[in-house]
C-alpha cells in the first residue's frame, strides 16, 4: 500500500482511540485566535464590514491552508516518514467522532442518573440553544439532533475533504467552519461582517451533507433500521430546517430512528418555531442517542471502506 493512503486510516483510528485529548494544543484553537486578531485588524482598516468579511475568509482559508501545507512539506524534506506522521497527526486533529461521542455522552449518563441540571449544562457546550429549561424530552431531542447534524459537520465533512486533498485541505475546511461559528451570525455585529463566511460554510458543506443523508441511509440495516424509511424522511423532510445542508443528515437520522426532531426552540431568550422533522414513532430517549451515535460511526466507516476499495480498483486497473 502507498503510504499515504494510510494516512487517513491512521487519523480515523487515532481519532477513535483518543479523541481530542486536552494535552495536545488543537489547530482550531489557533484557527479561532487568528480569526479573532484578523477580525480586530480587519474592522479596523476597512470600512466596508462586507469587504473586511471577504478579506477575513480569504486570509484564514489561504493561511491555514499554507501552513498546514508548508508544515508537510518541510516534514517530507526531512524525512518521508516524518511527512506521513505529520500529515497524520494533522488529519487526526480534523476528525470529532470520539469528541462528538463522548460530549454527548456526558450530557446521556447525567440524564439517566437523573442530574438534569448538570445534563443541561454539559448541553449548553454543544448546542447553540438555551438549555436552562429544556426538559428531558428536550434535552434528549437536542442531544440526538446535535449528533445528527454534526456527524456531518464534524465526521464526514472534514474527512471527505481528508480523502479528497490531504491533511490541508482538510484544516481548510476547519477554518471555513471555525469562521462560521465565529462570524456568521445574522445579527447587528456580523449580518455584513460574517456574510462571506456564512456563505462559504453552506458551499463547502453542501456536498458532504448530502454524502452524509445518502450513508446514513445506507448504513441504517446495519445499525438495525430501516433504509427505506431513512430514505423517505429525508427526501420528505431535508429542507425542514434553516440551514441548507443540516436538515439532510437530520431527516435521513430521525427517519432511520423513528422519531421526530425540530420544533420550538429558544434562543437568547426568544423562541424560534422551526418545521418538525421526521415522525415520532419512537421516543426520545438514550436508545435514540445511541442509535444516532452508530449511525455517525457506520457512516464514517463505509466511507473509509468504500474510498479504499475505489483507489485498490482504480491502482488494479490502471
Amino acid at each position: 500500500m502507498n503510504p499515504q493512503l494510510s494516512i487517513p486510516i491512521v487519523a480515523v483510528v487515532l481519532d477513535l482511540i483518543l479523541g481530542d485529548p486536552r494535552w495536545l494544543p488543537h489547530p482550531v484553537i489557533l484557527i479561532g485566535r487568528m480569526i479573532a486578531f484578523l477580525e480586530g485588524l480587519l474592522r479596523r482598516l476597512i470600512a466596508s464590514e462586507r469587504l473586511g468579511g471577504i478579506v477575513l475568509l480569504l486570509l484564514t482559508v489561504s493561511l491555514t491552508y499554507g501552513i498546514a501545507l508548508a508544515v508537510v512539506t518541510v516534514a517530507s524534506a526531512v524525512h518521508p516518514s516524518a511527512g506521513i506522521a505529520v500529515s497524520a497527526l494533522m488529519a487526526w486533529t480534523a476528525l470529532a467522532a470520539r469528541s462528538l461521542h463522548r460530549e454527548s455522552g456526558l450530557v446521556a449518563a447525567a440524564v439517566e442518573r437523573g442530574d438534569l441540571p448538570e445534563a443541561r449544562r454539559y448541553l449548553s457546550y454543544i448546542v447553540g440553544r438555551d438549555t436552562a429549561d429544556l426538559d428531558e424530552p428536550e434535552i434528549w431531542r437536542a442531544t440526538v439532533e446535535t449528533v445528527a447534524e454534526n456527524s456531518s459537520d464534524g465526521v464526514i465533512a472534514p474527512l471527505f475533504f481528508l480523502l479528497l486533498g490531504g491533511p490541508p485541505l482538510a484544516l481548510a475546511y476547519k477554518a471555513i467552519n471555525t469562521l462560521d461559528s465565529m462570524v456568521g451570525y445574522k445579527n447587528d455585529r456580523y449580518l455584513r461582517f460574517g456574510w462571506a463566511s456564512a456563505r462559504c460554510d453552506d458551499l463547502a458543506n453542501y456536498l458532504p451533507a448530502r454524502l452524509t443523508g445518502l450513508l446514513m441511509v445506507l448504513v441504517a440495516p446495519l445499525c438495525g433500521y430501516s433504509s427505506r424509511n431513512s430514505w423517505r424522511i429525508m427526501a420528505r423532510d431535508g429542507r425542514n430546517h434553516a440551514s441548507p445542508n443540516s436538515g439532510v443528515p437530520e431527516a435521513a437520522t430521525a427517519g432511520a430512528l423513528g422519531v421526530q426532531l425540530g420544533g420550538t426552540n429558544s434562543y437568547f431568550g426568544r423562541p424560534v418555531v422551526k418545521p418538525t422533522i421526521g415522525d415520532p414513532v419512537r421516543p426520545l430517549d438514550r436508545v435514540a442517542w445511541r442509535g444516532a451515535v452508530r449511525l455517525m460511526y457506520s457512516a464514517e466507516g463505509v466511507l473509509l471502506a468504500g474510498w479504499l476499495a475505489a483507489i485498490t480498483v482504480w491502482q488494479y486497473w490502471r
